[in-house]
This record gives C-alpha cells, structure tokens and sequence, in this order.
C-alpha cells in the first residue's frame, strides 16, 4: 500500500501544478526526490554515549539507520580532530520518506511551541529546502523521559524537476509545508 501522502501527490497536487505552470508532459512536474535527515552531535568527542543516544533517536523518527558522519578536517579551537565522529544522517526515499515527511508536516511542526510557520528562506539555487529544528521532542515517537540531551536537527528536501525556487516553494506549500506570510 503506498504511503498517504503520495497518493495525495500523485492524485492532486500534479494536476494543479501542470495546471498553475503549464507543463506539457507529467515528467517535467517538480517532485521530491529525498529527504536528508542531518544531527549534529559534537559532544560525541567527549563522551561516545551521546552519540548512540542521537542514533537512536534518529532511528525512532525515521524509521532507519542513521550513517555516522566524521570530522573531514581537524580543527582545534572546537577541539575536532579529523576522523572524530560529529554527526548522524539519514537518507529517506520512496514510501519512508512519503510517511516521515506526513508524521513532520501533520505532527511533529505543529507541536512547536509559539509556531508562526517556516522562513521561506531554506532555498537554494537548485530548489532545495533546507529546514532546521531546534530539538528532537516534537516527534510523538521520542519518549520526553529518555532524551539526554536535547538536540537540533536539519530536514533537506531535495527536489527534483523543479526550473526555479517559485515552483520548489508551491510543491512544498502544497504538500501542507506551512510557510510564514
């Protein structure tokens, strides 16, 4: 069974955009491709714990393995040296990310407190969407009791097909990305 949201996708959302920007063919409308699931875990230098910790979390909320990323380069006034585990990501694709991206947009954002909607600013020149976090709590899946240490989190929405920031915007808008006015 396919995930809700792309349903929506599929059934909604391609004929409006082929409507709204006058595509010719189904292959030109701008979809998502992935989303990329980045957290920071500097601390992981001091003591390791931390990091098994946000990998599982990460875990919890995505539904899969986080990579563990490393420190590129060494750099002293953070005390990183290189090869020193600093991170976990996670890639999501096809149905997982359909369904992450339904629990993030229909639950866990509408959860942040005071929430006045989301910078229109995350865009890059390809039309990807770049959303931060400030902590890993607002996911109904995370129990509040067991979290260490609160930590931020980075969302990217690589977005495919999309020929400027405008059409990567109205995709994600329809999608129900609450964007601030």
């Amino acid at each position: 069974m396919a995930a809700r949201l792309y349903e929506y996708y599929r059934e909604s959302i391609i004929p409006e955009l082929r409507e709204q920007f006058g595509y010719a063919n189904i292959m030109e409308v701008p979809k998502i491709d992935k989303v990329v699931v980045n957290m920071g875990v500097g601390d992981a230098i001091q003591d390791p714990r931390y990091m098994e910790s946000a990998q599982a979390e990460l875990t919890q909320i995505t539904g899969q393995k986080p990579a563990i990323r490393k420190a590129r380069k060494s750099i002293s006034n953070f005390k990183v040296r290189e090869g020193a585990n600093i991170g976990c990501m996670v890639t999501l694709r096809g149905k997982r990310m359909y369904e992450f991206m339904d629990r993030l947009l229909n639950v866990a954002i509408p959860r942040v407190r005071d929430f006045r909607g989301v910078s229109k600013n995350g865009f890059d020149k390809q039309g990807n969407y770049t959303l931060g976090l400030r902590e890993q709590t607002i996911f109904p899946e995370i129990n509040i009791n067991n979290v260490t240490r609160v930590r931020g989190m980075n969302v990217t929405f690589v977005v495919k097909n999309a020929r400027n920031t405008d059409e990567s915007r109205e995709l994600l808008r329809k999608f129900g990305m609450p964007f601030r006015n």
